[in-house]
């Protein structure tokens, strides 16, 4: 019923008139250009000039509607009016002739079927209130073949007309407006791929954040509890896990630092960002002032490595060392790193604490780990081995493309 009356109805009706509107200059240019005579015509060749005018008044609309910011200014108006979906529409000037020959064939549509429901719209009223109070026999038995049909329901069926015209018309506009106005298909597969890359950057910085941030305060607050343990008994060790807080918070902050200016729309995103396994001593030593010491077993040619593959493979121990933090508590951890067929092996475990459990799956740790492993095309696996310990494996293929 909203498409007969209402808000809806009368806003389709503002569109549909416009196009009416928009119409009337191409079609007085046409017939400017087709009244080749001054004479007197008759009734039969002026409605034909009429006719011809509005064929020849259409492609002038559509060429016009090739400029590429018609799209822009038809989307606005369809979409302010009720036309289409807020999402389905676009927003941006036509940038393909596909684009424009859609812009072009929504113009026309709306300029014609604009024409013919402001010509209803204008005639109908004056045709009502002439057969109600002015009928003329000789009008009615042009119009009707000499049919007696009764004036107030003639009145009205002439009162319908502009009604189900606009009704009819307003909604192949709703209908057509998606496919004529919206993206184009390849516009939509650039979105995509836009979003996919606004995606994926946004989940390389989440995981820098997890990583060095959530490492940090792992192991800070870890050092802080150890050392109020023993604040009276050994003030050798707080002044040592101090001096570890104090170097844990700088990395912390330079990392921060780094990370947040990422997120800068004046700076680009730069993957060469971050520790690589040069600094793992450093986090080692970190570790085992937090009480966990690890055991670290590695193979030659790790400082040659690629920086992505270098970089990934610190984030992937950073987060397993915190993990071991978490949820095992200060227990001792084995590290192994490892080039076997131009493959780097990584793997990490440690027992599971007795008073803090570690559980299955994980959350984003866990996850993130994953990802950075498949964005080198390799694999992550983490999970408890059965015999009380808990095993972080990773395979990074040395030649791995970067995806992120």
């Amino acid at each position: 019923m909203s498409a007969l009356i209402g808000r809806r109805a009368a806003l389709r009706w503002v569109h549909l008139v416009l196009g009416g509107a928009l119409l009337m200059p191409y079609w007085m240019l046409s017939l400017v250009l087709l009244s080749s005579q001054t004479g007197d015509r008759s009734p039969q060749e002026n409605v034909l000039l009429q006719f011809a005018a509005l064929a020849l008044a259409l492609p002038m609309a559509a060429v016009t509607a090739l400029v590429p910011m018609v799209r822009v200014l038809e989307s606005t108006a369809a979409r302010a009016l009720g036309l289409g979906g807020a999402t389905e529409l676009a927003t941006t000037p036509s940038q393909s002739w596909a684009a424009r020959r859609r812009t072009a064939a929504w113009y026309v549509q709306h300029l014609l079927l604009g024409g013919i429901v402001a010509g209803v719209s204008l005639s109908v009223p004056p045709a009502v209130v002439t057969v109600l109070f002015f009928p003329s026999e000789r009008l009615l038995d042009l119009w009707f073949g000499g049919a007696r049909i009764p004036l107030p329901l003639l009145a009205l069926g002439l009162a319908v007309l502009p009604v189900l015209g606009n009704a009819a018309a307003g909604a192949w506009l709703a209908r057509t407006a998606p496919a004529l106005l919206g993206p184009t298909p390849a516009e939509k597969l650039a979105a995509a791929e836009r979003r996919s890359l606004e995606l994926a950057q946004r989940n390389r910085l989440a995981r820098e954040l997890h990583d060095s941030v959530g490492h940090a305060l792992s192991a800070v607050g870890i050092q802080a509890a150890a050392a109020g343990r023993v604040l009276a008994s050994s003030p050798e060790f707080v002044a040592e896990a101090l001096a570890a807080i104090e170097e844990t918070a700088r990395i912390a902050v330079a990392e921060l630092d780094t990370v947040l200016g990422l997120l800068r729309e004046d700076q680009p995103a730069d993957p060469a960002t971050g520790p690589t396994l040069a600094e793992l001593d450093t986090l080692l030593r970190q570790l085992e002032l937090a009480g966990v010491p690890v055991e670290t077993r590695s193979g030659p040619g790790l400082t040659a490595l690629p920086g992505e593959v270098s970089r990934a493979a610190y984030r992937i121990v950073q987060e397993g060392l915190t993990n071991v933090l978490r949820h095992a508590g200060q227990v001792p951890a084995a590290l192994r790193l490892e080039l076997t067929g131009g493959v780097l092996e990584l793997e990490l475990s440690n027992p599971v604490g007795a008073d803090r459990p570690s559980r299955p799956g994980g959350g984003r740790g866990l996850r993130g780990m994953a990802e950075r492993a498949a964005v080198l095309n390799g694999e992550c696996q983490a999970g408890p081995t059965g015999d009380g310990r808990w095993r972080l494996a990773a395979r990074l293929p040395i030649e791995g493309e970067q995806q992120s």
